[in-house]
């Protein structure tokens, strides 16, 4: 297949579009700025676009069969209103002028637009699934606005799914190259209390959903992108100090994390249990179903790096 993928050159994408690849696919990125191919992934080629605008790069998405949406600011930093803008407008906008492109072509493609579980809020030990209501808090919020311009595809007649996503771990990026750090030093510990929930995936089982969904037609709208594991901070933290052999007994005093993240701050002190549903109903075989098995595999070889 040929897919059209925006922010595809982030920690997510570039991981998810080698294995597309790797499976066979041709993948182009939409990129901000010029760049040039990957000689060992000639497959994967870029059109420069800011997707946030209007522009030619429009032309060439209706002219792939898959479109993954990837595209939105990092919520990984302290939230002033203009990062607040830069987390609508990169989402909101991006969605929007992506499906605007769509309807200009053929409506046969499917249409994977990124959404997130803070689409629920903190709701403690509530288990979350696609059924669940929204929270409504500030990501809560931008979530629910965000799929909303993503199903317009879908009253066009365009198979969508939207993906939430769990925080991925992987190599490379992401959470993980965060926390792992600070274990080595001998400084990791859970976050405020520990009890908040951390959902979850492994990269390599993110990318496999990913192709699980383009292979079931039946699937369509939000798809919880979470190991079927979830697991409280404090867990989370043993669980790297295992896989690291480091102890794990450093916490970050929750009024410490709200003085220097703010809102953010608050929203890592919380955390959701998500819960696959669709993923297992449709019969998903996850590859690292529990963190141990995850740490390990993203781990265990560079315990002492």
């Amino acid at each position: 297949m040929k897919v059209f993928m925006t922010g595809g050159s982030g920690f997510v994408g570039t991981f998810l579009s080698r294995e597309l690849v790797r499976e066979g696919h041709a993948v182009t990125i939409l990129s901000r700025r010029e760049r040039r191919p990957d000689p060992a992934f000639s497959a994967v080629g870029y059109i420069t676009g800011d997707p946030t605008q209007e522009g030619p790069w429009m032309a060439a998405a209706p002219e792939h069969d898959w479109i993954i949406n990837l595209a939105g600011a990092s919520v990984f930093t302290r939230w002033t209103a203009a990062a607040k803008r830069e987390l609508y407008e990169s989402r909101i906008l991006t969605t929007q002028n992506l499906v605007k492109a769509l309807s200009r072509g053929d409506r046969r493609q499917l249409f994977c637009s990124t959404s997130a579980i803070g689409y629920y809020g903190n709701r403690e030990d509530e288990e979350l699934t696609e059924d669940s209501p929204p929270g409504d808090d500030f990501l809560a919020r931008l979530a629910v606005e965000w799929e909303a311009e993503a199903l317009k595809a879908q009253d066009l007649g365009i198979r969508t799914v939207v993906t939430r996503f769990g925080l991925v771990l992987g190599r490379g990026g992401g959470v993980l190259s965060q926390m792992a750090p600070l274990f080595r030093k001998f400084l990791g510990g859970p976050l405020g209390s520990g009890r908040q929930w951390f959902s979850w995936i492994h990269q390599r089982d993110h990318g496999r959903a990913f192709l699980f969904v383009k292979d079931h037609p039946e699937i369509s709208g939000p798809v919880n992108f979470t190991a079927p594991h979830p697991v409280r901070n404090r867990d989370l933290a043993q669980a790297l100090g295992r896989a690291l052999h480091r102890p794990a007994f450093m916490p970050a005093p929750a009024f410490m994390i709200r003085l220097v993240l703010g809102e953010f701050g608050q929203v890592i002190l919380e955390g959701q249990k998500v819960l696959p549903k669709k993923l297992l109903n449709g019969g998903f075989e996850f590859l690292y179903p529990t963190i141990d098995k995850a740490l390990e595999d993203l781990l265990g070889g560079i315990r002492n790096e």
